[in-house]
C-alpha cells in the first residue's frame, strides 16, 4: 500500500492551508481579468480561495469576434455561466452567484437611466445582505473587491465595491443582519489596482524597446498621470509563474476575451520580466501589517 503523507509533507506542499480568501466581483470574467495569477499562487499554497459574481453579466457585450453569432446572443446568460464554471476549474476555485441582474454599460449623453431591478438600482442595504451571509458562511480572513472608481466607471463595477465594503463592516456586528449567520469579522480588505498607469507604461516601454508594437499606445497617450493615485497601491504580490493559469482563465470567458485581442498582445515573457507582480491597496486591517506588503496575508495568523 502507497505511504500515507505525513502531516509535515502535506505542510510543506500546502504551507498555507487553513487561510481563507474572498474575491468579490461584479461579472464573470471579472475573476480572471483582476488578480487570476495571485489567486491561482494562493490556491497552489493551500488557500481556499472562493469568488463572489454578483451579476449574471447578462448586459456584457459579446467582445470576440469569432463569438458574435446570434445563437450565441440567444443563449448569453447560460453560456457565461458555462464559461465562469470552466474559469473557476482552471484556477481552482470555490464560486457563488450573489443572483443579480446585469445593469449594462450606459451608452449617450446624457446617459439613460439604469435598467429596472438591474444590481447598480439596488439599494445598498439589501444588496450587501447576501454577500454577508456569504462572508459568515466562508469565513475568510481576507476579502479584496474594487476601489471607489469600480476599477472602471461600470455601474456593476462601482456597486460591487459599495456592496463589499458595506458587507465587510457588517459581517462582524452582531446586531447587524441578525439572520444571516453568525457574525465574522474579515482582518483585511484590499483593492484591485490590477490596470495601474506604471504597470501599463513600463509594458509599453518593453515593448517598443523590443521592436514591438504597443497595445497601450493609444490608452496613455490620452492617460492623465495620477501620482497620488498609483501611490495608493501598497501590495505587490509575485505571481508570475502563474500568468500561464491567468490566461488559460481568460480564454475560458471566450465571449468576452478575443485570444488575437490586446489581453495577449504582449508577450508573456516581457511580462514576467516587467511586471511580474499584481497590485492592491490595503484599505482595512485587523492585524498589524506595515506597507508596503507583497502579501494579502501578511500579519494574519497561521490557523494551524
Amino acid at each position: 500500500m502507497p505511504e500515507e503523507p505525513s502531516d509535515d509533507r502535506s505542510r510543506a506542499a500546502h504551507p498555507r492551508a487553513g487561510l481563507r480568501l474572498m474575491h468579490v466581483h461584479a461579472h464573470p470574467d471579472d475573476e480572471s481579468s483582476k488578480g487570476a495569477a495571485s489567486t491561482a499562487k494562493y490556491v497552489a499554497e493551500g488557500v481556499d480561495v472562493h469568488v463572489v459574481t454578483c451579476t449574471g453579466g447578462e448586459r456584457g457585450s459579446i467582445l470576440n469576434p469569432k463569438m458574435d453569432r446570434p445563437e450565441i446572443l440567444a443563449n448569453i446568460t447560460e453560456i457565461r455561466r458555462q464559461e465562469m464554471e470552466r474559469a473557476r476549474d482552471i484556477l481552482g476555485v470555490t464560486q457563488d452567484w450573489l443572483g443579480f441582474v446585469d445593469s449594462g454599460w450606459p451608452e449617450g449623453d446624457p446617459k439613460p437611466p439604469l435598467p429596472e431591478g438591474c444590481f447598480a438600482s439596488v439599494p445598498v442595504e439589501e444588496a450587501a445582505e447576501p454577500l454577508v451571509r456569504l462572508i459568515r458562511s466562508f469565513r475568510p480572513h481576507v476579502v479584496t473587491t474594487y476601489d471607489e472608481r469600480g476599477g472602471y466607471p461600470h455601474p456593476d463595477h462601482i456597486m460591487c465595491h459599495r456592496v463589499s465594503v458595506a458587507a465587510f463592516e457588517a459581517a462582524g456586528d452582531p446586531a447587524r443582519y441578525p439572520d444571516a449567520g453568525e457574525p465574522w469579522q474579515p482582518l483585511k480588505l484590499y483593492y484591485h489596482h490590477s490596470f495601474n498607469r506604471p504597470r501599463m507604461q513600463a509594458l509599453h516601454d518593453a515593448m517598443i524597446e523590443h521592436g514591438l508594437e504597443s497595445p497601450w499606445a493609444e490608452r496613455l497617450a490620452e492617460w492623465k498621470p495620477e501620482p497620488e493615485w498609483d501611490a495608493r497601491i501598497t501590495t505587490q504580490v509575485e505571481c508570475a509563474d502563474y500568468f500561464g493559469v491567468r490566461d488559460q482563465a481568460l480564454l475560458a470567458h471566450a465571449t468576452q476575451i478575443d485570444p488575437d485581442g490586446m489581453w495577449f498582445a504582449i508577450p508573456r515573457e516581457l511580462q514576467e520580466k516587467v511586471w511580474p507582480h499584481e497590485d492592491f491597496e490595503l484599505v482595512v486591517s485587523h492585524v498589524d501589517s506595515p506597507t508596503p506588503e507583497s502579501d494579502l496575508f501578511a500579519g494574519v495568523a497561521d490557523p494551524s
